[in-house]
């Protein structure tokens, strides 16, 4: 008897082709590398909102919420994409990439929403240094979380990972309209501040197409 039969056996399926009935130890691999790529992001992204946060409170400036709202919602796209990963399971991860659009969206509705009440009932920002610092805050954690993310996507092969990749670096320049609101509000445009943050959410918008291509993508090529 061959005793590299039942090697072979394993190796091959019924119409000869090559086949593992190991796939457990790779796709443990994949799941703890996706969730440590979605814990770091999700700390970078929360520590960046937080320090939004608290220099909004100081300044209101709606630019700076619009791009607040966009990272905390930013971070809490961690949740589903955790789940998917803990689950293994592709169309978990498909799911979790509509989540992630869906939060998108609702981001760019609520900073629309805020954008338009503050042109209608004008009060113009104040701390502009301050309000500033916060849009190098928000490029740097985003810029940050995008190349974690988008790095671990394609190693991992994750339309999910990849779009909210996307998003984030969409999002690190999205943040330096926080510093072109401040430097307008300086120059004596305080109106300036909620059409930037009017401006923001049009982005968001775009950003919410593109990701949603990206999963729908990712969703039929594993379909």
């Amino acid at each position: 008897m061959n005793p590299n039969a039942t090697h072979e056996h394993a190796a091959t399926d019924d119409h000869g082709h090559g086949h593992s009935h190991g796939l457990i130890d790779p796709s443990i691999k994949r799941s703890r590398a996706g969730l440590r790529v979605v814990a770091v992001s999700l700390v970078i992204l929360t520590a960046t909102a937080a320090a939004q946060a608290a220099i909004y409170v100081a300044t209101g400036s709606i630019a700076l919420l619009a791009d607040l709202i966009h990272n905390a919602g930013d971070a809490l796209t961690a949740v589903p994409l955790a789940a998917a990963f803990l689950l293994r399971s592709e169309r978990a991860e498909n799911g979790a990439g509509i989540a992630v659009v869906l939060t998108i969206l609702a981001s760019a509705l609520v900073a629309g929403v805020f954008a338009i009440e503050r042109i209608i009932n004008p009060l113009a920002p104040t701390h502009l240094l301050a309000l500033a610092l916060a849009g190098v805050v928000g490029f740097l954690g985003n810029a940050f979380a995008a190349r974690i993310r988008t790095r671990a996507g394609r190693r991992l092969d994750s339309p999910a990972l990849v779009a909210d990749g996307n998003h984030a670096r969409a999002d690190a320049y999205v943040s330096l309209a926080v510093i072109a609101s401040a430097t307008m509000v300086a120059i004596g445009l305080p109106v300036a501040d909620p059409l930037i943050g009017l401006a923001i959410t049009a982005v968001i918008l775009r950003i919410t197409w593109q990701s949603w291509v990206t999963v729908r993508g990712g969703s039929h090529a594993h379909s």
